[in-house]
């Protein structure tokens, strides 16, 4: 309904309004409970054992109690048929003389009668005796004022001895239930005697049964509750210690331990937990000495090459520079040779620089520098062999510079290994590289088109050695660790380095590092996704 016809009717308005302000703080007000209620076994096992009980003890008390009202009821009217028979029978041996209605004795006969009946104790206290044609009626306290239903009248009217429960208020007091019994009485004259039988003990002995019933149910419900509670909670108990336990195993504390208490199935469980951190323990230490001596290995290995290496590139220099005076096959050799010694140590000094990143000495030299330029260097830098590959690089940035505090250098390297990668996997399609900044992070797109990654490729672009195509003959004799360097410089300014990718869709890695050192990235100006090409302004 729009806001003119919100105007025209406020009233419904105003209940819609009122109706949303209820439900959404039933939402808040509910929100936590259920919260509350799916994360806690122990919640739902007692919750589930209160409403099952309470419904078996609601059919109970209900069927206990139909029983015991149907029975004594029951009871209580064939004491009063008896009754009312031997009334009609002593009613009968006085009234037998009578011959006509318009006897002036009937009626004093007829009223003794109803007095000797009320009075007596076996008899209902309330009687009604009366002639067939209703002509003389006679009752017991004189003026009770009640009368007999209609369909108990008719029903003794047939020579029958009836009874009906009904609620009547004599002498002006409130409504009680009776059990009325009425018979015809067949002689000379015709007669009806009706009893009115109180119920008040019948109805007291009910509703001390009903609460009775409920006092109990409710003392069982919450008895059978605490019973669930206790029970479940043996059980859960060693379940959450082994859900904290596990927790601190995974936060690094491998020395937790699940205590074990008694012989029985939790006490295995515990036991073949605490097995397991055990074995687990000692797989991890294993992992990491076989990790640490391999890093130690690395940097060893890579220092000892250091000074043999730098022999190597004297004379290796000293053959390339007289290059000219050689035979073609031996200036060829030399050549070789330059160019895989340059490869070695580009090889050489990245290992050194995993050393540095696996003993946690890498640190950065940070500086307030336009991150766009310094993709607009790598780009200049690598336009010889976007040209030799056939591919075309652009580069979109903002129109103004975008100053970070980083270590350029390092960043430098990242752009250039992405940049490169990009370019020698665009099969000759374009590639672009997009800047981007936001409030508190800037952001570096690469994005080229062309054989993408497979499925599962992405979880490994950045280890260390791994090519998705050993065949693949690379241009730039890459060493297989720029990606993972490149990872670890990302990580190192607190930022990251995404990579998505499809099989002949193309490949996009997003850089993104804080404005200010010492932040974290929450969120990047450059949304991880192939189909939407990020925006800025044209460089």
């Amino acid at each position: 309904m729009t806001e003119r016809q919100d105007r025209l009717h406020p009233k419904p308005a105003r209940i819609r309004r009122l109706a949303r302000s209820f439900t959404g703080f039933v939402g808040r007000v509910s929100g936590p409970l259920v919260d509350r209620f799916r994360a806690s076994l122990q919640l739902r096992v007692v919750a589930s054992t209160l409403i099952a009980s309470t419904i078996l003890v609601l059919i109970f008390s209900f069927v206990v109690a139909g029983s015991f009202t149907s029975r004594l009821l029951d009871e209580r009217r064939d004491t009063a048929v008896e009754e009312t028979e031997n009334a009609v029978e002593r009613a009968a041996e006085q009234l037998a003389t009578y011959t006509s209605t318009s006897d002036n004795a009937l009626a004093m006969t007829m009223q003794r009668i109803v007095n000797e009946l009320g009075e007596d104790p076996v008899y209902a206290p309330y009687i009604l005796l009366r002639t067939g044609d209703e002509a003389v009626a006679k009752t017991h306290p004189v003026s009770n004022g009640v009368e007999p239903p209609a369909a108990l009248q008719a029903a003794v009217a047939e020579h029958k001895i009836a009874t009906q429960y009904e609620t009547f208020s004599v002498d002006g007091d409130d409504a009680a239930p009776f059990l009325v019994v009425g018979s015809f009485i067949d002689l000379s004259v015709d007669y009806e005697l009706y009893a009115f039988y109180p119920l008040d003990s019948q109805q007291d002995a009910i509703s001390l049964l009903r609460t009775n019933l409920a006092l109990a149910g409710v003392a069982l419900v919450l008895l059978l509750g605490v019973i669930a509670a206790l029970v479940t909670r043996l059980v859960v108990t060693p379940v959450r210690e082994a859900a904290r336990t596990s927790q601190r195993l995974a936060a690094g504390l491998l020395h937790e331990r699940m205590e074990v208490r008694g012989s029985d199935d939790l006490a295995r469980l515990a036991g073949s937990f605490n097995l397991m951190a055990e074995n687990l323990q000692s797989q991890i230490r294993r992992l990491e000495e076989m990790s640490m001596m391999q890093r130690r290995f690395t940097s060893d290995v890579s220092h000892e090459l250091r000074t043999p290496l730098a022999t190597i590139r004297m004379a290796a220099d000293l053959l390339y520079d007289n290059r000219d005076d050689f035979d073609p096959i031996t200036k060829r050799s030399t050549e070789l040779l330059q160019h895989e010694i340059d490869r070695f140590e580009d090889l050489l000094q990245e290992l050194l620089e995993v050393s540095r990143f696996d003993s946690g000495f890498a640190s950065l030299e940070v500086e307030a520098v336009d991150v766009g330029r310094i993709a607009h260097d790598v780009v200049e830098a690598l336009a010889h062999l976007a040209e030799d590959c056939g591919v075309s690089v652009s580069l979109t940035k903002p129109p103004r510079r975008v100053i970070a505090e980083v270590d350029p250098r390092r960043v430098h390297r990242v752009l250039r290994n992405l940049v490169s990668n990009a370019i020698e996997h665009a099969e000759g399609r374009p590639v672009e590289v997009t800047v981007a900044e936001g409030d508190t992070a800037v952001a570096v797109a690469v994005r080229d088109h062309g054989v993408g990654l497979k499925p599962g490729h992405a979880e490994r672009v950045f280890d260390r050695f791994w090519r998705a195509d050993p065949s693949r003959t690379r241009r730039t004799g890459g060493t297989g660790l720029g990606l993972a360097i490149s990872l670890e410089d990302a990580k190192l300014h607190s930022g990251t380095l995404q990579v998505v990718g499809e099989p002949g869709e193309g490949t996009l890695f997003v850089l993104t590092l804080p404005l200010q050192s010492g932040n974290r990235v929450i969120s990047s100006p450059i949304p991880l996704r192939l189909k939407e090409a990020p925006h800025a302004a044209q460089d």
